[in-house]
């Protein structure tokens, strides 16, 4: 036993002399045995917090092979840092990311908090300033290595992932230089295929992320909002001892700004103070960015002025960030006066400043403001416009539909004698297109040809799109001949927008029949193609040709969304095709398609319209079983199908289920519960039931909707139990419900009864309608109630509704 356990302290020795890394692991395997008592079935304690977003995009299956669904980083213990006592790997100990988790579940308004400035007291000021950015420029040769296109092609294999696939991959993998990883990260269509890379490849035995590697996935995270993969690279380059530079924090801002989290990202910057990390120019800059993003311009001019305070001087990209932000709240006569100052500050404005109040006016079809820009832009600034500016104009304005006005910069910058490219031409070309105004587009095109520049694919795709927009189909297929002819290749989006355009036009089955020759005419289609044709056979009611697609589409590695997976449930469901519906859902489902709650809420919907309760509460109980909880929606269909076909008590029994469940009835949900137990008459136990809802989710209107159902009902006995409820508040709203149970008393010949709710009314200063009184005075004179009749007319004169004379 004593040998036994020196033996495993000379191991421990050995790897964390010589092989510090292997040491982490080491540790992390046999903890995983003490934690679990030894228990054979046991597995490596991972992290609570690994709970990845992404992985739901991905199968479950087989994690001998380590698939791609199934990456993560494995976060044990002795993987920390901090804390480790056996003398572990422990570079870059300065660093301490104990403050991640504070910034992980943060909610409110979504406000910074004041406390995120003062931040910026901690600021050096001795510390040389710089805007320096850690970027990875990679070249077209390294995205186009061969070792690069290969990993990408297993990586595209990753639905039939296998030993062998893995073992192959394993072996490329430890032949890559760091700038070729970077650059199988830059080649993934979809950024969480390549956080689930990146995780992947640092779990490889002898293999660790170059210091380039983490910063480049850590710039595709921030262009994302995979927030949480952003700062979970970044927890695992403390963990790696990895130089965590303040731009990596600034990545992490933009990523969390991008999902929509501002609070967080201002947290960051109190992360940053906690690891000891210093504030640059860059990560100031960064935050200006993250707040007017956000529409916080006020927040950005505080926290601009509170940098100047401490000694940090704003450079031409802060000014600029300020500049976006009075635009984009249409104070452009503040941006402009920035500009104004901002020589007297030591700072130039660039031509970005210029282009950015440009790019408002041109937004607005202001172009006299534009060129009196442009002047002040000579005069004040010595810039002189390029090329660069007319490109800025020529875009901005095509992009907002400005095409004549485009073209006159155009033309003026050709009669300066710079030179437009195609790209610039293209853009005019497509905004013609999608005004209609084809013709304008063609003579574009003709003038390009003319002065030797070639119209590209892009150019010609704006064309075809543009006669599928007007209905012009075969002259759409005219011109992708037109295009072989002229040495232009149709691509994928040439033939997309065809097809799109023969669906808008009722002709699916032909864009079916084009989709399935694609191999032969040598293009191959992309989700979007799908999609395209799978809506359109849709649309004409050929759902099972629209099924297919979908099938195909899936075999081929794309999948549809979950809005998509919705519309065909929907109109199967529309249908009565309820078989149908529910086996397209499976394959969906067991494909590793993003179903979600609403898919299958969608489908449970449609056995309701059916009175297929049995079928509707089975698909619950297999929402639980796939981890799909049901909502509010899902509840109140089946609560409203139960009530329906009078089985009230199930109804309630699930309505009492939904809120053990956590989950808040909906005004949809108040309005089909009172509906239904005011139709069967249980008045009672739908009072008591409301109680019960109102202590989850207030409704101020339930009483009133309980009295106007029981009113159009015909139970105004049990109407009138309930107005004192309704007159506590006295609001317009009790005023109208008041008005129906008077108007419901009338039409049932009650009129003494409505002359009470008349009086009970004006005794909570409510006033009844006057066409109803007028009405309801007349019946009293007809019953011989004289007496009320005048005392009805008096409350009015009363509170100045009636004069005197009127009476």
């Amino acid at each position: 036993m004593h040998s036994g356990y020196f033996s495993y302290h000379r191991i421990q020795r050995i790897l964390a002399r010589r092989c510090p890394f292997v040491y982490i692991r080491f540790n992390a395997y046999l903890s995983s045995f003490s934690e679990s008592n030894f228990n054979p079935g046991s597995h490596p304690v991972r992290d609570s917090n690994v709970s990845f977003v992404e992985r739901d995009h991905f199968d479950e299956g087989n994690v001998d092979f380590g698939k791609f669904r199934e990456m993560g980083v494995e976060d044990s213990r002795e993987l920390s840092l901090f804390g480790d006592n056996n003398g572990g790997y422990q570079r870059n100990r300065s660093l301490n990311f104990d403050g991640f988790d504070e910034i992980e579940e943060e909610e409110g308004d979504n406000c910074p908090a004041a406390d995120d400035f003062v931040v910026l007291n901690s600021y050096n000021v001795q510390c040389e300033q710089t805007e320096d950015v850690w970027r990875i420029e990679l070249e077209e040769d390294e995205l186009r290595h061969p070792l690069v296109r290969e990993i990408c092609r297993l990586i595209q294999c990753r639905s039939a992932w296998n030993a062998k696939l893995e073992r192959d991959m394993r072996h490329l993998l430890r032949s890559l230089k760091p700038r070729q990883v970077c650059a199988v990260l830059l080649s993934q269509d979809d950024e969480r295929v390549a956080l689930q890379f990146f995780y992947w490849a640092d779990r490889q035995w002898r293999y660790r992320h170059n210091l380039i590697v983490y910063y480049a996935m850590l710039e595709i995270l921030s262009k994302t909002k995979l927030c949480q993969g952003a700062k979970r690279v970044l927890r695992l380059m403390a963990r790696r001892g990895i130089e965590c530079r303040p731009e990596a924090f600034g990545y992490l801002m933009v990523s969390y700004s991008r999902a929509g989290n501002l609070r967080n990202a201002m947290k960051v910057l109190t992360l940053m103070q906690k690891a000891g990390v210093e504030l640059n120019l860059a990560v100031c800059n960064t935050a200006i960015h993250v707040l007017v993003r956000a529409n916080k311009l006020e927040k950005a001019l505080r926290f601009f002025e509170r940098m100047q305070i401490v000694g940090i001087i704003p450079n031409v990209v802060a000014y600029n960030c300020l500049i976006k932000g009075y635009c984009n709240v249409n104070q452009v006569e503040n941006a402009l006066q920035l500009i104004s100052d901002m020589p007297s500050k030591n700072c130039s404005p660039d031509k970005v400043s210029y282009y950015t109040i440009m790019s408002f006016f041109c937004k607005e079809k202001q172009v006299k403001e534009v060129r009196d820009l442009m002047e002040k832009m000579v005069k004040e600034s010595n810039l002189f416009p390029d090329m660069v500016t007319y490109d800025t104009l020529i875009h901005i304005l095509s992009k907002h539909g400005h095409a004549d006005e485009a073209l006159e910069f155009l033309q003026e910058a050709e009669a300066r004698g710079f030179q437009i490219d195609k790209v610039g031409h293209s853009a005019i070309v497509h905004a013609y297109c999608k005004q209609g105004k084809i013709d304008e587009a063609k003579g574009i095109v003709s003038e390009m040809l003319s002065k030797g520049c070639n119209p590209d694919v892009v150019t010609y795709t704006a064309v075809v799109d543009g006669f599928c927009r007007v209905g012009k189909l075969e002259q759409a297929k005219k011109m992708l001949q037109h295009m072989y002819k002229h040495g232009c290749k149709p691509n994928t989006v040439s033939y997309t927008a065809l097809l799109t355009g023969l669906c808008r036009n009722g002709s699916s089955l032909q864009a079916r029949e084009m989709l399935t020759g694609s191999e032969e005419e040598f293009w191959t289609p992309n989700a979007i193609t799908y999609s395209a044709v799978m809506n359109g056979l849709r649309k004409e009611g050929k759902l099972s040709e629209a099924c297919d697609v979908v099938k195909e589409m899936i075999s081929k590695g794309f999948f549809p969304n979950p809005v998509e997976i919705n519309l065909i449930i929907e109109s199967l469901c529309r249908e009565g095709k309820m078989t149908e519906a529910k086996r397209f859902l499976e394959e969906c489902w067991n494909k590793g398609c993003a179903v979600n709650v609403v898919n299958f809420t969608t489908l449970i919907h449609g056995y309701c319209q059916k009175d297929d309760l049995e079928a509707a509460l089975s698909l619950l109980d297999d929402m639980y079983l796939s981890n799909k909880h049901p909502d509010a929606v899902t509840y109140t269909a089946i609560i409203d199908a139960l009530g329906k076909n009078g089985r009230i008590e199930e109804a309630t029994d699930l309505t009492m289920k939904m809120l053990k469940k956590g989950l808040l009835p909906t005004p949809v949900t108040y309005r089909t519960v009172i509906h239904r137990y005011c139709q069967m008459g249980k008045v009672e136990d739908l009072l008591k039931l409301l109680e019960k809802m109102l202590l989850r989710q207030k409704c101020k209107t339930a009483y009133n909707q309980v009295i106007e159902k029981l009113c159009s009902f015909g139970n105004l006995q049990e109407a009138d139990k309930l107005l004192s409820r309704v007159l506590k508040t006295a609001s317009r709203n009790d005023a109208n419900t008041c008005n129906m149970l008077l108007e419901s008393y009338l039409s049932k010949g009650m009129p003494l009864s409505a002359y009470k709710v008349a009086c009970r009314m004006f005794n909570r200063n409510l006033i009844p309608n006057l066409k109803l009184s007028d009405k309801l005075s007349k019946r009293l004179m007809l019953e011989g109630k004289s007496a009320e009749a005048d005392n009805l007319m008096l409350r009015f004169v009363e509170r100045g509704h009636l004069s005197p004379q009127c009476e």
